[in-house]
């Protein structure tokens, strides 16, 4: 891969790799865009196929990053981290305080957070090497596990989703499929539950499907199947492209709206190919921007509750795209990324104009 014309291609700022070879570490950082401030997020511990599979993945989830954080409404530009290798034999604190080494020498222009296959125990050993680490545990003053908030976000999409799609206020009885049983999945998987859903579960570990049965009474598929059950919902939550030319013929759903991260395969085909087929898109890095919500907390000194009702805000962040979308006659998708650029553009106007560094004054008192 030609990565300075990928960079270019896709409107990248900068991209880092790095290499330790006493813990294994192989690293990758990718940094899309900075305008509204820098670039914040997660590091993914994946065993990639080959190198070129870690950095197109590393290239698109930072891009995914930038209008995640524009959506919404935060004052964070876009950027994300991969770790090639397999998690179960490489993890060490070793090889993570390396990794926060490196993130140190890129100063502040990345802030980096947990993701697939690392934790909260993973990002404490990345803060004993630098302070550009959020997702620390609240022993920390961090926020610890960001998987009930990014939930909460995708359950209140859903409910903005079966409201557009279906006209329904409520989803009791609503036949919901869920892809990925991970933290993210499973915490989605209760709320749904609570709300009286008839569920269908899958993943790629037996353990945590015979968990969702066990707890919610939720139906064991295939995953091969699992995008193409008679549904209501189908809810892609692992990883990205499960929207693509061989599944969208077999989707028999009125709503796909999930946690995972870029679920198109091919944005620019596949949103407008949804479209035509009447299935309505919450479009992935809107609908789990809660996750990245909590997290930012944590830069101002985190607050659990607000963390929370921001993340409720996605219900209105989406019904605005599905406006959008309307209006203007186009995919979900592409009225997503509209509203996420024009935010970007206003806010970067800000800085077409010299501010010198704000002086903190300290108020005397007098006795």
């Amino acid at each position: 891969m030609k990565i300075f014309d990928k960079m270019n291609e896709m409107g990248h700022e900068q991209f880092n790799m790095f290499h330790d070879p006493t813990c294994g570490l192989k690293a990758i950082v990718a940094i899309h865009n900075t305008t509204l401030g820098p670039a914040l997020g997660g590091c993914r511990f994946w065993n990639y196929n080959s190198e070129d599979d870690a950095m197109i993945d590393v290239l698109r989830l930072s891009q995914g990053m930038t209008y995640k954080a524009a959506i919404a409404g935060l004052n964070l530009g876009g950027g994300k981290s991969v770790i090639f290798g397999d998690a179960k034999k490489l993890k060490s604190e070793r090889l993570f305080r390396s990794f926060g080494r490196f993130i140190e020498g890129l100063g502040a222009r990345y802030i980096t957070a947990e993701d697939v296959n690392t934790s909260v125990r993973d990002m404490e050993h990345v803060k004993k090497e630098t302070n550009y680490v959020t997702g620390i545990s609240s022993a920390l003053g961090g926020s610890g596990d960001p998987s009930p908030v990014t939930a909460l976000g995708v359950y209140v999409g859903i409910k903005a989703s079966v409201k557009e799609r279906l006209g329904l206020d409520n989803i009791s009885g609503l036949k919901i499929a869920i892809q990925g049983l991970g933290h993210v999945g499973q915490y989605l998987t209760e709320y749904l539950h609570k709300d009286g859903a008839e569920l269908f579960v899958t993943d790629i570990e037996q353990d945590r499907i015979d968990k969702m049965v066990r707890k919610f009474g939720a139906t064991p598929v295939a995953k091969e199947d699992i995008h193409s059950l008679d549904v209501d919902v189908y809810a892609p939550c692992a990883l990205g492209a499960a929207i693509n030319d061989v599944t969208i013929p077999e989707l028999k759903c009125s709503v796909v709206a999930g946690a995972a991260n870029n679920q198109l395969a091919i944005p620019s085909i596949h949103g407008a190919e949804l479209k035509k087929r009447n299935i309505l898109y919450a479009p992935d890095y809107a609908i789990n921007a809660g996750g990245l919500i909590n997290v930012s907390n944590e830069l101002e000194g985190y607050n659990r509750e607000k963390a929370f009702n921001q993340a409720e805000g996605i219900y209105d962040i989406l019904c605005s795209i599905f406006k959008r979308a309307k209006e203007e006659d186009i995919p979900n998708n592409i009225a997503s990324d509209i509203l996420a650029e024009e935010r970007i553009h206003s806010i970067g106007g800000l800085k077409s104009f010299y501010l010198s560094k704000r002086k903190t004054f300290k108020i005397r008192s007098d006795k």
